[in-house]
């Protein structure tokens, strides 16, 4: 089966979150199910740079306000589309995002052109290529299945990743879509009187996934839908949930070079070093107590205000903290006073670091993700393959991968690590204290730890749900 993948960031060559991990990881896990995955990016300047002997595939003399070419080629192992509109793409720094901080101003024309050509090539309307599916990636692709609908060509699938982007623009932009003018109705890209990429792919798609079974559930709802709960109720039965996977070749503490000492669940006692070395990193005292870790987007989404309202009875309680992110001004601001008031107790490195966040991972002894709302979650799954134990609020894939140690899960032997809620002050400072008794028992955590590195945190078993579904979706079963 040949699919075409569309997305907006692709792991290695350009990631901002969980969305390149998860595209960039799916290809490789999907070839073991008889799948050929091939994926279509924008021609941003790091993937022009990594892509090997392109092929010219088309040219376009205007697109979107200036002319591109689309190319093939491989770039890390990766078989890729590049869609190469300098006009559109070729601009340092954050794919979305200009120099201060605010979206870029032409972005609805800069993921409208992904789409189109998107739908034009899994169509066969662009060379000898023609895909038997497209599966498309959150609303900077979501138009692609709307062009389709008005076109013909392939069925479709769109995955949420975070349903809270929808990649919502004013009516006028509609002009500039491409599409015919019935397009813009409830049936559509119209929202509330504005264009939706994000609503448009949800109506439009032949299924519709998202990154866990809860959240599937979660969005369906008025608390979690962000407005597009009664699109989703009434297509229940397009919509399903498949947890994310991670590499488990470029997370693993066995070989990871971003580490200081590489462990295993074999040697575990190694992994010691590792928290010395964040201790040295972070600027932190040197012992034997917990060291609790974040890595994360310093958002109210992921409850890191929360967390940051509890830093001073975190310490006073015996905690130390190793935190990396970026985020919010409020947030960062907070989470940089508490490592001035609390030096050697909390460290703060606010920058994005992926090898830094490699070693957080095997050097702390947890790894708190206390998020309002959490579509999959990839940390936490992190965690588990380094034994940094997660501490999660109960809800979307965080619900779904992580084992709450209480008694009965203890007893049993699945326990994986903390959860709690609601997502509010007083249940994360409880679900702390819970943590640090289990931390104070040697034998227990040191279990919790094994449990977690035991858990098949692979793509293996999520790629076998996708080649089903893809095979359901195209009626090739």
């Amino acid at each position: 089966m040949q699919v075409l993948s569309v997305t907006s960031e692709l792991y290695p060559l350009v990631k901002t979150g969980g969305l390149a991990d998860v595209t960039g990881a799916l290809p490789g896990a999907l070839k073991l199910h008889g799948v050929t995955m091939r994926t279509l990016v924008p021609g941003y300047p790091a993937i022009l740079a990594a892509l090997e002997t392109p092929t010219l595939v088309h040219e376009f003399k205007n697109l979107m306000g200036g002319p591109a070419t689309l190319k093939s080629g491989k770039a890390k192992g990766l078989d890729i589309f590049v869609l190469d509109a300098p006009h559109l793409y070729n601009r340092a720094g954050n794919p979305y995002l200009g120099p201060d901080g605010k979206d870029w101003p032409d972005n609805a024309q800069r993921y409208a052109a992904l789409s189109q050509v998107a739908a034009d090539l899994a169509r066969g309307a662009l060379g000898s290529y023609k895909a038997d599916l497209l599966h498309v990636h959150d609303w900077q692709a979501a138009l692609a299945p709307v062009y389709l609908r008005y076109s013909g060509g392939p069925k479709t699938i769109i995955t949420v990743h975070n349903i809270a982007f929808q990649g919502q623009f004013p009516a006028a932009y509609f002009n500039v879509l491409n599409l015919p003018p019935q397009a813009f109705a409830i049936d559509g890209v119209e929202f509330y009187g504005n264009v939706s990429f994000l609503k448009g792919g949800l109506a439009c798609a032949d299924a519709i996934t998202t990154v866990s079974p809860t959240y599937a559930n979660e969005i369906c709802t008025a608390d979690y839908g962000m407005g597009l709960q009664g699109l989703l109720q009434a297509r229940r039965a397009q919509v399903s949930g498949i947890v994310n996977g991670i590499d488990t070749d470029v997370w693993n503490p066995a070989t990871d070079k971003a580490l200081a000492i590489n462990f295993s669940a074999k040697d575990f006692s190694k992994r010691e070093g590792n928290k010395r070395a964040v201790e040295k990193r972070f600027g932190l005292e040197v012992g034997d107590g917990i060291i609790h870790g974040v890595v994360s987007r310093l958002t109210w989404q992921k409850g890191l205000d929360i967390f940051a309202s509890l830093l001073d009875w975190l310490v006073a309680s015996g905690g130390r903290l190793a935190l990396i992110g970026t985020g919010e001004a409020a947030i960062e601001t907070a989470v940089k006073e508490a490592a001035q008031r609390h030096p050697g107790r909390i460290g703060v490195i606010t920058a994005y670091d992926e090898n830094l966040s490699h070693l957080v991972q095997g050097g702390c002894d947890t790894m708190l993700v206390p998020s309002r709302f959490e579509p999959c979650g990839l940390t936490q799954l992190y965690g588990l393959r380094y034994g940094c134990v997660p501490v999660v609020a109960r809800t979307g894939g965080l619900a779904d991968t992580i084992i709450d140690a209480n008694d009965a899960a203890l007893a049993a032997g699945v326990a994986t690590g903390i959860q709690f809620s609601p997502v509010d002050g007083l249940s994360l400072q409880n679900a702390l204290v819970r943590t640090q008794r289990l931390y104070d028992n040697t034998a227990a955590w040191k279990t919790l730890q094994a449990r977690g590195m035991a858990t098949d945190v692979s793509w293996d078993r999520s790629a076998a749900e996708y080649a089903t579904l893809y095979k359901t979706v195209t009626k090739n079963v």
